[in-house]
């Protein structure tokens, strides 16, 4: 079967969006930002790594009221889904990280792995956010930044480019949503 016009469809989309990318990169690993700034992406970062996460479902634990059981299990196997879906995307496509390509001029902070696409980190922030805030809506916000501030962080560190946290941005909250509709009663 003939597909040479879509496979070089397929290798101009890749290649444009790893020239933005690179673009992108380059701009933000030549920034030097405030120190709040680098405080606050390096602390979120840290954050993503699953505490933040932790902390919140031992606050809905003890706090959530009547719906915190069904909340909580929407919340873990949306997370359990999104690593699941994770290691598999990340396993196929084998992406190099930004870091790899040219060191970050400021953030010294050491990747997990040697692969970057898709985001585990706001995959997991956007699986967890999602559903907890469906569940509590005056949390949703504050949840919602915080998964915000973790997938930014993620491209001003270094460690992820911005193609990489846009599909763990989509998986993340594609998971929560699914995960949400169909364990918490309308």
């Amino acid at each position: 079967m003939y597909r040479a016009p879509r496979d070089a469809y397929n290798r101009n989309m890749i290649r444009l969006i790893s020239a933005g990318d690179r673009k992108i990169m380059l701009r933000v690993n030549r920034w030097v930002p405030p120190r709040w700034f680098r405080t606050w992406m390096l602390a979120s970062s840290r954050a993503g790594d699953g505490g933040l996460w932790v902390a919140l479902g031992v606050l809905l634990l003890a706090l959530g009221g009547a719906n915190r059981f069904a909340a909580l299990e929407a919340g873990l196997i949306s997370a359990a889904l999104g690593w699941v879906v994770f290691f598999l995307v990340k396993r196929i496509t084998g992406r190099e990280r930004p870091c790899v390509k040219e060191s970050h001029c400021w953030s010294k902070l050491l990747p997990p792995d040697r692969f970057s696409f898709p985001s585990g980190h706001t995959i997991m922030a956007f699986a967890v956010a999602v559903p907890i805030g469906l569940s509590y809506p005056d949390l949703l916000a504050g949840l919602i930044f915080c998964a915000m501030s973790i997938a930014a962080s993620r491209v001003v560190l270094g460690l992820h480019y911005f193609s990489d946290v846009l599909a763990g941005i989509v998986i993340g909250c594609a998971i929560g949503l699914v995960c949400f509709r169909s364990i918490i009663p309308a």
